[in-house]
């Protein structure tokens, strides 16, 4: 038995902790798995025999890079690409424009109002299905489509993944909406929210930009023996196996569903709350079911660095926005754009 430690890459949130423990820790010789996001290194005990640290380092990287994620031996230097912005931020721009030009036709809510459409929610949800922060889930698609692939089982644990997951996120995203009628948070309350809302996101944008680690310090997660105790559910193979997977997605770390959830909780209504959750599960839904029904591949999408560094500007937009239209509903600023 020996213990080794790892520099990572590619890791952006608590989700991307948790697939990389979950897929290491599958190897039969790997006894236990550390991963911690904020200092970017991988703890892992197991049985190496007499390999050397390269050929560990890649038979281990030949779990995670599918996943984007790169395991070192030494620590790397200089891995934030800033020539990436080059080609980010033009179609990051063009991205928002059309997100602009749809909030003139109404189809979504964002920079009027100061309060979060559902057509923002699943644009949010779209972005949420390409971005890392939706890794873990792509990752129990991939393996649960592979585990009842073997028994000649391909369409129907997926329909079931994905029923679960759109009546979780609709059930409990209303329980969320009904408990903050509970407490009454009011205007002061709602306001708070608003805020954590776009901090929440905030964060998890600077960290898609790859450039600025210590702010990955900052993102909040569920305690993660938690979510790590749910995705034992993908080792028992039962009919509604897939089901309760697709229901479990609601508690995973993801960033994006964990803004989604306190703006869900600051409509203080369980239908607003049901509906915010259904429709930004409904913008996850295309992409992880190309996962579900074409074994598409997270690995071409995750090795880009553009794509991400795209996805954080976008996100940080939405960020910035969101803490604006609550200053100016709570009436502490005047409205300063008129798009």
């Amino acid at each position: 038995m020996k213990t080794l430690k790892f520099h990572i890459t590619g890791m952006h949130c608590s989700a991307c902790e948790m697939l990389t423990e979950s897929e290491l820790s599958d190897l039969p010789h790997i006894k236990s798995v550390k991963a911690s996001l904020s200092e970017r290194i991988v703890t892992i005990s197991g049985d190496f025999s007499d390999k050397t640290p390269e050929i560990i380092t890649e038979e281990l990287n030949g779990v995670l890079k599918k996943h984007g994620y790169s395991l070192f031996s030494e620590k790397p230097e200089g891995n934030a690409k800033w020539s990436d912005f080059k080609i980010a931020v033009p179609i990051a721009l063009g991205f928002l424009l059309v997100f602009v030009a749809l909030q003139k036709l109404g189809i979504v809510n964002l920079l009027t109002g100061g309060t979060t459409g559902y057509g923002t929610a699943f644009l949010v949800g779209i972005i949420a299905s390409l971005s890392t922060c939706m890794a873990i889930v792509g990752g129990l698609v991939l393996s649960m489509s592979a585990n009842f692939a073997k028994e000649g089982d391909k369409v129907k644990p997926q329909v079931l993944f994905h029923i679960g997951r759109l009546i979780s996120f609709f059930i409990l995203g209303g329980a969320i909406g009904a408990l903050g009628s509970a407490f009454q948070l009011g205007g002061m309350g709602t306001f708070i929210l608003s805020l954590l809302v776009g901090a929440v996101m905030l964060v998890l944008g600077i960290n898609l930009l790859d450039i600025f680690h210590w702010t990955k310090k900052l993102q909040p997660t569920l305690p993660k023996f938690l979510s790590s105790r749910m995705l034992q559910v993908k080792k028992v193979n039962q009919t509604l196996t897939p089901f309760l997977l697709g229901a479990i997605t609601f508690f995973l770390p993801c960033g994006f569903t964990q803004s989604m959830q306190l703006y869900a909780l600051s409509t203080g209504h369980f239908t607003s709350g049901a509906l915010t959750m259904l429709v930004f599960a409904l913008g996850t839904l295309p992409v992880l079911s190309l996962l579900s029904f074409t074994s598409l591949g997270l690995k071409d999408k995750t090795k880009s660095g553009v794509f991400f560094k795209t996805a954080g500007i976008i996100v940080i937009f939405f960020a910035l926005f969101n803490i604006l239209n609550g200053m100016v509903a709570f009436g502490l600023i005047q409205p300063i754009y008129n798009l």
